[in-house]
């Protein structure tokens, strides 16, 4: 079934299912109908998002197993709720010593049974790494590793085999060269390896084990007898794995990750048997009603998103009938975690309920910023930083960048698999490696969107148009005389021209997975971090390009949605975001005025110039700035020593994660400490009132002018992301005012009790509105639309979205919207880019007069409705009721109806 909306949870071992239970009744009261779960299914010993996980045939311990998570779902149904479950099919964590079906391809190579599980390479042009996996888990390069006698052979009793043991990695010795090695530890073990000799098949080799563990400390003097280097080194040469140094991941792994974390292993999903092994658990949870719906990870890091969903819909709906009765037998709701690029909608032939909602949050957003502050503010940053005042360049640089630096492996094997093709025909087989290599690089950095969906058919023609776009770039980029080399490649891609159907699905494979993390981490995870012309629009899945949207824009994609993914999800705030919600709608402010903003970063400049001296980046400095105005807590004062103190420690983990990701004066590969310490230093000097009260009270004081506008648009948000076609998805702690920086600072646990607390008082939302501060009234306001939802899911699952006309002197600061189900009508009108008539320090609500003549035209079908006030408590209050049962007027003053709410909401009876 569709949700109502749902509430997105972090699990983990400090916020396990037992935690859980105790906030459900709060939950329901809230008004969500699904929890929204972070992945419950075994990831690694202490991880706090569970996207690492090493066992999915296993609900993780650490959360309190299947026992907690039956007790969990148990408390939710008896309230009326149910759950949904984040799963990842992409990948697992491996390294360490967890995952035993990565542990069981090391030590058998491919005569493992898992050896098909993950994406390897097994016949590399590199000699070295014939029928073996690269283990680029080295924190030094091997050799030195080696000398130091870091790498040492023992007997693991968990794992029950001999392997090489580096910190805490394991890498397991094939079980042929056991005998040898118990030789090694002298007379003692003769009896031993032939009884390994012996042993057929891995149960003998196991039960072998056992006995050589029953024999304690005797095997110290096996491990001892093979401390010599060269003796290591020449074990390790025969073994089904190759070890190195971190740092050749990129140019040598011949396996896929995800993205360019060597720790995550991508699998082939696409196989039928990896595909039953990753979701036997979870398909079975949800035949047993435990789970009723799935949410997928990065479906764009499988080989083939359509397919794979084809056939997850198919084994859904085969269960559905076999669930419990009390579990509902509607058709499981199915999303999917797709980032969209400008232009791009979600394929409507997927058989998936739709996103989570990255498109939804960018246009909430930007559609609260006023477009007029682009140019201003893009000079401004490049004046300050030096840099591209757009981020389209900004965003090539970093592809290339990454692309050559992270991801030539991966290029490299692209290149081959297009190699082979033109080597398959006498007309292209004089087009070289090298020469598809170049053509491959410029598409890549040229590349729109996250990826195209060919096969071994024809691409779908929703591609056409983004592969075009590329094409056009890359051609322009090209070498005189290699366009032809681009329209070969972009052929193949769209399966034009003669080449085997498997040999082409093949390198679009390769082609499809290296774009997709190429947009992620040289968009997302480094050019967002060197652009700063307005951060907050530089977030997951946002159009950073764009600073605003016009209110139609936002209308037509709303109107989009009812007609192709009316249950897809629809977010503001999510565990990857690089900014709190009401940071954004803070920060969106000063689009508003860009010319107060930079008359005050000047005077910070100046007032902090003895402070950070020839050091610190000016970029760098304005970033800080921006994130310190966006995230300064409400109730935060200059001279709150420990408060400061506390908010500083914030900041310093986002400026060393931002320092890091942006990859210019520092990065993850090559920390520049002396840089660091620099800014942190800087950071600790500024926030400090005994050092730079002066400045603090400057900073506080811009905060507190903008605070009730930004509280405004933080209002605006959850007012539309409840009532537009979608399921609204609520991030933890965020029905409170949510001021968070990047993970894992969005991750910090959550104070309950006191929302438990505000939602059992539950005053009015004009009681609420002067005291905006403590967060009570966003609370309050999503627990009634929530309600609203609630009373009338039809008109939100199966209603139409009609934009209404505005009229006046500010028709431009009005949304206005309309949502209709057959007799069943609301109406929605929320303010935009209105902080000119918001009081600085007063409570975010425009001063009525502000909207002059302004009014919204109700269409004629919809004039003479019965209508009454959805938000004002009037039929519970003292006295005449205000606006109850009322009809729909041909014209709404907004003099009128925003005279005590910033947004006004009406809904037929």
């Amino acid at each position: 079934m569709t949700p109502r909306a749902t509430y997105r949870l972090q699990f983990n071992d400090g916020f396990t299912f037992d935690d859980a239970c105790a906030i459900v009744p709060y939950l329901a009261g809230l008004g969500v109908s699904h929890v929204y779960a972070s992945p419950i299914l075994s990831s690694r010993s202490g991880s706090s998002h569970g996207y690492d996980g090493v066992d999915p045939t296993r609900v993780d311990e650490e959360l309190g197993g299947e026992p907690g998570l039956r007790a969990f779902v148990a408390q939710l149904r008896a309230h009326g709720m149910g759950l949904i479950a984040d799963i990842v099919p992409n990948h697992m964590a491996v390294g360490g010593a967890e995952n035993a079906w990565w542990l069981d391809v090391l030590e058998n190579g491919q005569s493992s049974p898992y050896a098909s599980f993950f994406d390897i390479d097994w016949d590399t042009p590199d000699e070295a790494l014939k029928g073996k996996v690269l283990a680029p888990f080295l924190g030094e390069p091997y050799g030195a590793v080696l000398a130091a006698g870091d790498l040492a052979l023992v007997f693991d009793d968990a794992l029950e085999s001999f392997a090489i043991a580096y910190h805490h990695h394991r890498f397991p010795i094939r079980p042929e060269d056991y005998p040898a090695i118990l030789r090694a530890g002298g007379e003692d073990f003769e009896a031993l390896a032939q009884r390994f000799e012996a042993a057929e098949g891995r149960s003998g080799f196991i039960e072998a084990c056992r006995v050589t563990a029953s024999m304690g400390e005797r095997l110290e003097a096996v491990e001892e007898a093979w401390r010599d280097p060269q003796m290591l080194h020449e074990l390790m040469e025969s073994q089904h794995f190759r070890l190195a140094w971190w740092r050749v991941a990129g140019d040598m792994i011949n396996w896929r990750r995800f993205f360019d974390i060597t720790e995550l292993a991508g699998l082939r999903v696409e196989d039928p048997r990896v595909f039953d092994m990753i979701h036997a658990t979870i398909l079975r949870l949800y035949r047993e009603g435990l789970v009723d719906g799935l949410r997928i990870d990065h479906i764009d890091g499988l080989r083939d998103p359509a397919g794979y969903c084809h056939h997850l819909r198919e084994r859904l709906d085969a269960l559905t009938e076999l669930r419990p009765e009390e579990a509902g037998r509607e058709r499981a709701w199915l999303i999917v975690e797709k980032i969209l690029g400008r232009d791009e909608t979600l394929p409507l032939d997927w058989d998936c309920d739709g996103t989570t909602g990255y498109e939804f949050m960018d246009r909430a957003s930007a559609v609260l910023y006023d477009p007029r502050a682009a140019e201003a503010l893009s000079e401004l940053w490049s004046e300050v930083s030096g840099r591209y005042p757009d981020f389209e360049s900004e965003e090539a640089d970093a592809r290339n960048e990454l692309l050559v630096r992270d991801f030539s492996g991966q290029l490299e094997a692209c290149a081959r698999a297009f190699h082979a093709m033109t080597q398959a025909s006498l007309e292209t087989r004089d087009i070289t490696l090298a020469a598809l290599r170049r053509a491959l690089t410029a598409l890549i950095v040229a590349f729109p969107v996250y990826r195209t969906y060919a096969t071994e058919g024809a691409s779908p023609g929703s591609d056409a148009p983004h592969l075009a776009q590329a094409v056009d770039a890359a051609k322009a980029m090209s070498a005189p005389g290699e366009e032809g080399v681009v329209d070969l490649i972009a052929g193949w891609l769209s399966g034009i021209g003669p080449a085997d159907a498997q040999a082409r699905g093949e390198a679009a494979a390769r082609f499809q997975q290296l774009t997709a993390p190429i947009a992620a981490k040289a968009v997302e995870d480094t050019a967002f971090y060197r652009y700063g012309r307005l951060i907050s629009r530089n977030d997951v899945g946002f159009d950073v390009d764009a600073l605003a949207i016009a209110v139609d824009d936002f209308h037509m994609a709303s109107t989009r949605t009812v007609s192709e993914h009316p249950g897809g999800m629809v977010t503001t705030a999510t565990h990857d975001h690089k900014r709190g919600e009401d940071v954004r709608a803070r920060l969106a402010v000063i689009s508003e005025d860009p010319g107060s903003w930079a008359e005050a970063v000047a005077e910070w400049f100046e007032r902090n110039r003895r402070l950070s001296g020839e050091l610190i980046d000016p970029a760098d400095e304005y970033v800080l700035y921006q994130m310190m105005v966006g995230a300064w807590p409400l109730d935060l004062a200059p001279d709150d020593a420990p408060g400061l103190a506390a908010f500083r420690e914030r900041l310093a983990g986002w400026q060393e994660k931002a320092l890091r990701e942006g990859k210019l004066r520092s990065s993850w590969r090559e920390p520049d400490e002396e840089y660091e310490a620099a800014c942190q230093a800087f950071l600790e000097k500024i926030g400090d009132p005994d050092r730079s009260l002066p400045f603090l009270e400057a900073i506080h004081g811009y905060v507190q002018h903008i605070a009730p506008a930004g509280a405004l648009n933080g209002l605006v948000q959850a007012f539309l992301r409840n009532l537009v076609p979608g399921v609204p998805d609520l991030y933890q702690g965020c029905e409170f005012w949510d001021f968070s920086l990047v993970d894992p600072d969005n991750r910090r646990p959550v104070d309950y009790a006191a929302r438990m607390t505000a939602l059992t008082e539950g005053p009015s939302l004009e009681a609420l509105l002067p005291h905006w501060r403590d967060g009570r009234i966003k609370q309050a306001l999503i627990a009634r639309l929530l309600k609203l939802r609630s009373n009338a899911p039809a008109r939100f699952v199966e209603g139409e979205y009609v934009p209404l006309d505005v009229a006046g002197a500010r028709a431009g600061n009005v949304i206005a919207f309309a949502r209709r189900y057959s007799s069943s009508l609301l109406i929605a009108v929320a303010p935009r880019c209105a902080s000119g008539a918001v009081d600085a320090g007063a409570t975010p609500l425009p001063d009525p007069q502000w909207w002059g003549d302004t009014r919204i035209l109700v269409p004629p079908d919809m004039q003479g409705t019965p209508m009454r006030d959805a938000l004002r408590d009037d039929r519970t209050a003292c006295g005449p009721s205000r606006d109850v049962d009322a009809p729909l007027a041909p014209e709404l003053p907004l003099v009128e109806l925003l005279a005590t709410l910033p947004f006004a909401l009406k809904v037929s009876s």
